[in-house]
């Protein structure tokens, strides 16, 4: 008898909020107090950016973390039970730290990042129940490197889940320490879809050139996917390669763009869509999202998200996930 799952996608990450400044000064000056003409106070983190959106696409999403007990925390959790994710396993930490935060600094030209990791950096093996993850038909991680606990443990983690019969895919994001191995080797090679920007695939493959470094983690994993902003984005398995254009929309932020693309991407992926179909409706996603003001914004909106869906691609299609895989 074919076993039901009680979800399409289990993830196991990073939750915390998003304190976004808008229309700040290009330069900072020490001791100046500069004036934001805008800010937002949303729901951040890679991970829990892609649960929400996901799961806003229609999909049956759990998630597990661990936050501090404090008011941001409970917020965090909040905003992505209303989003429809599940949020049953997340633990609330007793120890000194707080719940995580991320200060983004949003300017014309660029953005800067400021986090602090908080319970982030807290989660561990012992804190995954992996009766609830074998509970999915796939399997996602982002922010590889902030779990400082878990990364000892990770191919542990990765066996584990790929035994119990999941798909895998990883965005590592950034490396705040600039180092970009970290227990990761040995993880990728549990891993189906490896999700990384034009910047993080040059680092991992310690290349200059992008042609050379999609070459190089294309035979470390079966799937390489990258993000190219604007340019849309790339995958390669084996040496067969895609590419799928950007779509032109007018961007407002675009704080969770790349995951919002992960969370398109997946979504086709799990219903067996070929290549280009994931990469295309990544690309509607990660769209999407730099619509509205912070990662999630534009996916709460129903009737704005699926407007956007009409007007700039197919929605995609509504029959259930499957375990099948492009």
């Amino acid at each position: 008898m074919k076993q039901t799952k009680s979800f399409d996608v289990a993830v196991a990450g990073e939750l915390n909020m998003d304190l976004i400044l808008y229309g700040l000064p290009e330069r900072l000056q020490p001791e100046r107090e500069h004036l934001a003409e805008a800010m937002a106070l949303t729901l951040g983190s890679s991970s829990a950016i892609f649960a929400h959106n996901l799961a806003a696409l229609g999909n049956r999403v759990g998630f597990i973390s661990r936050i501090g007990e404090d008011l941001m925390g409970e917020a965090a959790r909040r905003w992505l039970a209303e989003g429809g994710v599940d949020t049953s396993r997340l633990r609330r930490a007793s120890s000194p730290a707080q719940s995580g935060l991320t200060v983004i600094l949003a300017r014309r030209a660029d953005r800067h990042i400021l986090t602090y990791p908080g319970t982030t950096f807290e989660l561990c093996y012992d804190d995954l129940d992996f009766d609830y993850l074998a509970s999915a038909r796939h399997f996602h991680m982002a922010s590889f490197f902030l779990h400082r606990a878990l990364r000892p443990r990770m191919r542990e983690t990765f066996a584990r889940i790929k035994q119990a019969g999941l798909t895998i895919s990883l965005d590592t994001n950034d490396d705040p320490d600039d180092v970009w191995d970290g227990n990761l080797s040995p993880v990728l090679k549990w891993v189906d879809v490896l999700l990384l920007n034009e910047r993080e695939v040059k680092k991992l493959a310690g290349a200059q050139d992008l042609t050379e470094a999609v070459r190089q983690l294309a035979a470390r994993v079966p799937l390489l996917v990258v993000k190219l902003g604007e340019r849309g984005a790339l995958a390669r398995r084996g040496d067969d390669q895609w590419r799928a254009a950007g779509i032109d929309v007018q961007a407002l932020d675009s704080v969770g763009a790349g995951d919002s693309f992960d969370a398109g991407f997946v979504h086709q992926y799990i219903r067996g869509a070929d290549v280009e179909t994931c990469l295309r409706f990544g690309n509607l996603t990660g769209a999407l999202s730099v619509t509205r003001a912070g990662g999630t914004q534009a996916f709460r909106d129903r009737a704005y998200a699926e407007q956007f869906m009409k007007e700039h691609g197919p929605l995609g299609p509504t029959q259930p996930a499957t375990q099948g895989r492009p």
